[in-house]
């Protein structure tokens, strides 16, 4: 009898096998659902983003978004979907829910904190454009976007102390934009003020028998935050050998006026009856802001002189750089068939506030802009004139405004003969 030896799987055992290869095949089949269901759900976002940025059908967008929601409740940028896509049907009341439903599961979610804001900009909710804005600054403050909407909001709410104090922090901040600077300075000027001022200037000239010439003038001037009205009475002296030949008044009115956000127009106007001065002068120009600190203007000025009609075109270009003021103005002097130009170029460099700045300039020919020597623009227009000058002005306990300024001028009395003239300028403003 040989003995066999047969080998046998105990009951228990197998049995153990079996459920640990349940086990591992539900592991799997779990895992592989779960990545297929993933991967429905990504492509499900895919193409409510499609719908709401390609095709532009929002209702579609709304509709896949609203089932991703279904489908994966975690998933933070359905509510994203759902919030630009109601912003754009103008239903603002719920893109407002679903946007911040985006925020409390995600609180440092960049994008929609821009959509949050720009919506409650909106719709003029600017309290809490403000504190969204606020929480955005928080996680990301030197993101230059979010500083813009929050300048935005300042503006918006009219308060000029704290938009003032904003650009301040800003220029610090952002050194390199100009546009801050420009903002800056524009809304300096647009504050509201009232300064009563008086003014004198007096020409010598290196030619015998002429002069010295003298201008003085009251001026009132009216600043608000839409139109700066200004008038001058002004009243001029000619003398020859220590003696007065004439003299007389001159009555003055300018103003600028804001046209928009970018752009305000100045007007001005003259009259007088004394040969010291042109009868008539009107003048009218347009100016414009453009981004990085550039201006430009363009107008047309009338003046009639005793014996005859001028007309002027005018064209400038500004452009802040820094604390710097640069700009170039030509004019276009038209007399019967002749067309005479005259250019003046200005620097200044600001201190602190718009009356506080140095400045400089130089000149070639006659312009309807002068005030000293405007009677004689008919005769000076097409002869020689070279020029250049400098300024300094400053404020004092923020009532009171000083300033002198220096021009001197080698100019063409007749063809090929010149004479020499100096100017100098003096003024007092006081602020209430």
């Amino acid at each position: 009898m040989g003995n066999t030896s047969t080998s046998r799987i105990p009951k228990s055992k197998n049995r153990k096998m079996k459920k640990t290869v349940f086990i591992t095949l539900s592991i799997v089949l779990f895992i592989a659902n779960l990545q297929a269901q993933k991967i429905d759900t990504d492509s499900l976002l895919v193409k409510a983003y499609y719908e709401l940025k390609t095709t532009k059908n929002y209702t579609k967008a709304i509709e896949l978004a609203k089932l991703g929601i279904k489908t994966a409740p975690s998933y933070v940028d359905f509510n994203v979907v759902l919030g630009r896509s109601y912003m754009l049907i103008k239903k603002t009341d719920s893109s407002r829910v679903y946007f911040n439903r985006a925020i409390n599961q995600n609180p440092k979610y960049k994008e929609v904190f821009s959509y949050l804001t720009k919506l409650e900009i909106q719709d003029k909710n600017l309290p809490n454009a403000k504190s969204c804005i606020d929480k955005a600054l928080h996680f990301y403050p030197d993101d230059l976007d979010f500083n813009l909407l929050k300048l935005n909001i300042l503006e918006l709410e009219n308060d000029k102390n704290k938009t003032i104090e904003f650009l301040d922090y800003l220029i610090v901040k952002y050194p390199s934009n100009l546009d801050f600077k420009q903002k800056l300075t524009q809304l300096k000027t647009k504050l509201d003020s009232d300064r009563i001022g008086i003014n004198y200037s007096y020409t010598t000239f290196s030619r015998n028998g002429v002069g010295p010439w003298q201008l003085s003038g009251l001026q009132y001037i009216r600043e608000r935050e839409k139109i700066t009205l200004v008038g001058r009475i002004n009243y001029a002296d000619r003398q020859s050998f220590g003696t007065s030949i004439s003299s007389g008044f001159q009555y003055e009115f300018e103003t600028y006026i804001k046209n928009n956000s970018k752009s305000y127009s100045y007007l001005s106007s003259s009259y007088s009856d004394a040969i010291v001065f042109p009868k008539l002068r009107l003048g009218y120009s347009y100016f414009h802001n453009f981004k990085k600190g550039w201006e430009g203007d363009i107008g047309v000025r009338y003046t009639k002189t005793v014996d005859d009609n001028l007309y002027a075109g005018v064209f400038g270009v500004g452009k802040y750089v820094g604390s710097y003021w640069i700009n170039f103005k030509s004019y276009l002097l038209i007399n019967k068939s002749e067309i005479n130009p005259a250019f003046t170029a200005t620097a200044r460099y600001y201190f602190d506030t718009k009356y506080d700045y140095a400045t400089v300039l130089i000149g070639y020919g006659s312009s309807p802009d002068e005030r000293v020597s405007l009677v004689d623009i008919q005769k000076r227009i097409s002869l020689n004139s070279y020029r250049i000058g400098a300024g300094y002005y400053k404020s004092f306990n923020n009532h009171y405004l000083t300033g002198i300024q220096t021009i001197f001028n080698n100019q063409e009395y007749v063809q090929n003969k010149t004479q020499n003239e100096f100017e100098i300028a003096l003024m007092f403003q006081y602020k209430f």
